[in-house]
């Protein structure tokens, strides 16, 4: 629900409010989730041992954000000084973090559980795949305001047809690969989305939502629906049984920075900066490369698990 309801309600604080309150929407269910938590049975590794590795925690948090930092200054200026200090301060950070987790006893996250081909693919296609469905929505709620002239309501209700077509298919679409492995889900799915994509460049001034927003979007979703279900089933099943619960949070985590990283380099890659996010034509040119590269970067990800994912394992 709350999947179906976030785009069209985050529209509506923009509209209503201030698009500062986005930002707290998570607040209260976070809450309610450590109120939850607390009646969740506890599950653990019996053989673990150890306390939680907060270095390897504040490092990771760090390279992220020093590269991060990096892609969204570049807009404004790419060889500025911040642009190169956040960006050397996130490959230091990131090269310090696979140092620690290598050679403290207690990682969290264990570098082992890459050996495993199916898990590393699994993973380096979550990183397209999410990366583009990240990308492709930021630039399409953008250029249905700044193009379309429409509200931030309604550019994040456009958005509903992809969510409810993933909620409705992906659990056939997981019994499918139950019966014939994850390996064609998982390549076709990536395709379908690409095709929707690559729909979505022809939105423009004059375009109209039943002929040129709805089928993108619908095809992203049935797309994505074809994916999800056998790439967590995959995933999981890659990783031994006592470190199912890093396999999840490696996935997770996978996907979101994916997100985060292509909504900053995006617009630089596009040569989107500053005043052109309010300029409908300049806005325009870059959403078409942008909707392109998306795409490619979905048919990437189901040629990786196309050539990484055994076409014998069945998703369980």
């Amino acid at each position: 629900m709350a999947g179906l309801l976030g785009p069209s309600f985050g529209g509506f604080l923009v509209d209503a409010v201030s698009w500062r309150w986005v930002f707290g929407v998570n607040a209260p269910l976070a809450v309610l989730a450590l109120v939850a938590v607390r009646h969740v049975p506890e599950s653990r590794d019996p053989a673990a041992c150890g306390r939680f590795d907060v270095p390897g925690a504040v490092l990771g948090a760090l390279a992220l954000a020093g590269l991060t930092y990096a892609l969204i200054a570049a807009g404004d200026d790419p060889t500025g000084t911040p642009v190169a200090v956040a960006g050397l301060l996130g490959l230091l950070a990131g090269a310090a973090f696979v140092v620690r987790e290598r050679c403290t006893g207690a990682p969290m996250l264990p570098l082992a559980v890459f050996a495993d081909r199916q898990f590393t693919g699994a993973n380096l296609s979550t990183l397209a795949v999410y990366g583009a469905l990240g990308g492709s929505s930021f630039f399409l709620v953008l250029q249905l305001q700044t193009v379309l002239g429409h509200s931030a309501t309604w550019a994040g209700a456009a958005l509903l047809p992809a969510t409810l077509a993933l909620t409705l298919f992906a659990a056939r679409a997981g019994a499918l690969a139950q019966r014939i492995g994850p390996r064609w889900p998982m390549t076709l799915g990536p395709l379908v989305a690409a095709t929707g994509m690559l729909l979505l460049v022809r939105v423009g001034a004059g375009s109209s939502y039943w002929t040129g927003v709805l089928p993108g979007t619908l095809l992203q979703g049935l797309g994505m629906a074809l994916l999800v279900a056998p790439l967590t089933a995959t995933v999981l099943g890659a990783a031994p049984d006592a470190l199912v619960g890093v396999a999840s949070g490696v996935n997770n985590a996978v996907a979101r920075a994916a997100q985060l990283l292509t909504v900053a380099a995006l617009p630089v890659a596009v040569g989107l900066s500053g005043d052109d996010y309010a300029r409908p034509a300049a806005f325009s040119a870059g959403f078409t490369a942008a909707m392109a590269g998306c795409a490619g970067l979905m048919v990437l990800g189901g040629l990786v698990a196309w050539v990484t994912i055994r076409p014998d394992v069945p998703a369980t």
